[in-house]
Parts: structure tokens; sequence; C-alpha cells
């Protein structure tokens, strides 16, 4: 087969694939509520936790997680040397993430648009595909940043950032392709352009919180209300 032809069809399988709206089908499933209805409207983890409690969305970050790993393998086994392809297939599973062709939306100004969410679980499998030990440094670190700084949006944000010096020091000190690294770059590229709402909230102060955080911002809240 032409390469150029089975890098394309690579690349629209594996946008296709990451357009898969978990988020959506694990909250539909478990409590019959429309995700994109609740908080920030998006299909990813958080959000199915906001909708329908810690479970739905561990599961949903698992599923996107797997689902952009499934891309980076199925380019490997079609193009075992074509790292270039390799970081692409995740790259465009991000795409579809977030733009997924099975949400399309008419806008209150009569403008279509593809909702989704915001990119960071299938990040994480991305870089889980093209390196499996990945997930022992990303997924801790935004744990620590999700539940620990309480705010899900600098979580996400962190991942591309983190895959950029993973894949970094695997190129500079294990050989690992360079072209790698740049899917940490197209990936942060992607997740800031997707969070551009969040980054305005923390820049004024009004970004959700979740964590420990959230839960004493309500407590504080209640106090002020109810003061004994």
């Amino acid at each position: 087969m032409n390469p150029w032809l089975l890098s394309a069809g690579i690349l629209l399988v594996s946008y296709l694939i990451g357009s898969i709206p978990f988020g959506l089908l694990v909250v539909k499933w478990s409590t019959g509520r429309d995700v994109r209805h609740v908080e920030s409207g998006r299909t990813g983890g958080t959000n199915a936790m906001r909708a329908a409690g810690f479970w739905a969305g561990l599961l949903t970050a698992l599923l996107d997680i797997s689902k952009s790993a499934l891309t980076v393998r199925l380019a490997i086994a079609a193009a075992p040397h074509a790292y270039w392809l390799h970081m692409l297939a995740p790259v465009a599973a991000i795409i579809g993430h977030n733009h997924s062709i099975y949400l399309p939306e008419r806008t209150e100004e009569g403008k279509w648009r593809l909702r989704g969410g915001a990119g960071g679980t299938p990040a994480v499998g991305g870089a889980v595909g093209l390196w499996w030990p990945s997930i022992f440094i990303l997924v801790p670190v935004g744990a620590l940043l999700l539940f620990g700084v309480g705010y899900a949006s600098v979580a996400t944000m962190s991942i591309g950032v983190m895959s950029v010096i993973i894949f970094a020091v695997r190129a500079a000190y294990y050989n690992a392709p360079w072209a790698y690294v740049w899917y940490g770059i197209l990936a942060e590229i992607l997740i800031l352009w997707a969070l551009r709402p969040n980054i305005k909230r923390l820049m004024n102060g009004t970004e959700r919180l979740v964590g420990w955080r959230a839960k004493r911002r309500r407590q504080k809240q209640e106090t002020q209300e109810h003061p004994e």
C-alpha cells in the first residue's frame, strides 16, 4: 500500500476512535443524564465525575486513556519505523476527543461545532502508548495537581509539559525517537486551545475547584450562610 495512503488511513481511524465520547456514554448509562448539560459541558473524566460520581469519572478516564493508547499501537503495527506517524496518531485521537464527529451541535449564533472534552486523558493515553512506563509519572503528578491544587485545568495542562520532558530525556539519554518530543508539544497546544475559557477563569480567580479545596470552599460558604 502507498505509505501516504496508509498514514492518512491510520490518522483518520485514530480521529474516529478518539471521537468516541465515553464520558457521555458512561454518565448516560449510570445516571441517565446528559453530561453535556452538567457544569463545563465537556465529556471528559472530570465532568463525568461531577455528573455521576467518582467511579463514573474514573471509568471514563480509563476508557479515554485506552482509546488514545490504542491508536499508537495501531500505528506501530502498521508502520513500525514511522515514528512521526506513531506520535501523530494519538494527536489525531486528542483532536477527535476534543471535537468529536459524533457530537455535532448548532450554537445560538447558528454555527455548527463539534463537542467533546479538553484532551487531558487521551493525552495521557498517547504518552502511555509511546512509552508505557510514563503512566507512573503522568497519573500521580496529575492526581496530585488535581486534588492538591484543586484545579482540573491545571492538572490537564501539565500533561503535555510532562510528556515533553519525559520524551526529551528518553531521546537524550536512551536513544528514543526525538519525534516523540513533538507529541508532547502538539498535545499541549491542543489542550491549551481547548482550555481557553478555563485559563481566563484562572486569571480572574473564578475557576472551578475540585477535591479538598472545593469541599473547604463549600463548608466556608455554608458557615457564612448559616452561622451558629
